[in-house]
C-alpha cells in the first residue's frame, strides 16, 4: 500500500515551514499538486506518485537528508545559538526537519561537516568504538619531527589522564610553522589542539579534510554546501557500520 500523508505535514517534514505557516501558504495558493493549485492543507499526498511544488519549486519527499558543508571559521557547530551564527544558518534552502551537525568543529576550525537528520548514521560515525577516521590539515607553530610522529602513534596524554588512541601524523612541511595532516579516530574536546600542546606545539590553523571516507569537495568554498551523492551516502552507511 502506497504511503499517504497530509499536504501540510509533507511540506513541514521537508523543512519548508511550520504547520501553521504552511496552512496559511497553502490556502493562499502557493502550493501545487500535480500541476494544480491545492488550497487544502489536509489533502492527502501519495508520496511516491504525486508531484508537490511550493512557490514553483518541486519538493521531493525524503525521510532523511544529507548535506556536506564547508564550515567556515566564526560559526558554531550547533542547531541553535543565541549569540553566534550556527552551521544550520548556512543551509539557506534546507529541506528536511530536525537537521543537526554530525559532531562538532571548533568555532575557529574550518572544513568538512556533515549535516543530517539521520540519527542512526550519526551514531555510527561518532561512536568511539567505531574508530571512524577523521583527517585534518593543520598549521602548527613549532618544528614537527619524527619524534612527534612516534608520540602520536603511541598515544599522548591530553589532560585528565586521558591517553589518545594511536593517530597517524604526516609531515608536509617542518619549519618554524609546520604543515601536517593528522588522522584520528576520536573526537575529544579540542583534541587536535591538545595533542599538539602535549608535544609542546601550538595549532594556529585547523581544517577537517575528510570523515568516514568522505572528503571535502574542493569545489565548495567556505560557507558553501551541497547534498551528498547517493554514492557518498551508501559509502558512509556501508563502510562505517
Amino acid at each position: 500500500m502506497l504511503k499517504q500523508i497530509r499536504l501540510d505535514k509533507y511540506l513541514a517534514d521537508m523543512g519548508i515551514g511550520t504547520r501553521s505557516e504552511l496552512k496559511l501558504w497553502i490556502r493562499k495558493g502557493k502550493v501545487k499538486v500535480n500541476g494544480t493549485i491545492c488550497p487544502k492543507p489536509e489533502f492527502k499526498i501519495t508520496i511516491d506518485n504525486d508531484e508537490v511544488c511550493f512557490d514553483g519549486k518541486e519538493i521531493i519527499y525524503q525521510k532523511y537528508m544529507y548535506y556536506m558543508l564547508h564550515k567556515p571559521a566564526g560559526v558554531v557547530s550547533a542547531t541553535i545559538d543565541n549569540v553566534n551564527r550556527t552551521v544550520l544558518d548556512l543551509i539557506t534552502d534546507k529541506q528536511g526537519k530536525d537537521l543537526f551537525p554530525v559532531g562538532r568543529l571548533d568555532k575557529d576550525t574550518e572544513g568538512l561537516l556533515l549535516i543530517t537528520n539521520d540519527g542512526e548514521l550519526a551514531h555510527q560515525l561518532l561512536a568511539p568504538r567505531k574508530h571512524v577516521d577523521k583527517t585534518y590539515y593543520a598549521k602548527v607553530r613549532g618544528e614537527v619531527t619524527g619524534e612527534d610522529i612516534r608520540a602520536f602513534e603511541a598515544g599522548v596524554n591530553i589532560g585528565e589522564d586521558y591517553i589518545t588512541l594511536p593517530a597517524k601524523l604526516n609531515i608536509l612541511k617542518s619549519d618554524f610553522v609546520s604543515e601536517v595532516e593528522l588522522t584520528i579516530q576520536e573526537g575529544k574536546f579540542h583534541q587536535v589542539k591538545r595533542m599538539f600542546e602535549a608535544v609542546g606545539k601550538e595549532v594556529i590553523y585547523l581544517k577537517r579534510m575528510s570523515m568516514g571516507g568522505i572528503s571535502l569537495d574542493p569545489k565548495l568554498a567556505p560557507g558553501e554546501y551541497r547534498l551528498l551523492t547517493e554514492k557518498e551516502i551508501e559509502h558512509l552507511k556501508s563502510n562505517n557500520k
